[in-house]
């Protein structure tokens, strides 16, 4: 396993989502796959299911993907709501990103805050 800079630790990654989107099962695999390769790693998931939860959230579509409470994804253009999520990959638009953007994602977020 490789380790998490001590300054961030544990990392507390929450996938929220709804049953309705196909998507979600693809990150939570890969959130899976990440608990298994990184010590320190905390998963939870939360299922979003009413336009009022989501507006509480700031539920940028299922899956989203939260580092420490943040959504590592979310730009200033996107909406909140129940919807799916669109991802842009090195392979085109998907519905998650890729395990190499996930981590980079971390990586960026926890050398900023370092």
């Amino acid at each position: 396993m490789q380790a998490i800079p001590a300054t961030q630790r544990p990392l507390h990654i929450t996938l929220l989502y709804f049953d309705d989107c196909p998507s979600w099962h693809d990150a939570s695999h890969l959130l899976d796959r990440l608990a298994d390769d990184f010590d320190q790693v905390v998963l939870s998931r939360r299922l979003v299911d009413t336009p009022e939860d989501a507006a509480q959230l700031h539920f940028h579509g299922s899956p989203s993907i939260l580092l420490n409470g943040t959504d590592l994804f979310a730009t200033d253009d996107d909406g909140v709501g129940l919807a799916c999520r669109i991802y842009q990959t090195p392979d085109g638009p998907a519905g998650s990103p890729t395990y190499r953007q996930l981590v980079r994602a971390i990586r960026e977020r926890t050398e900023a805050a370092g």
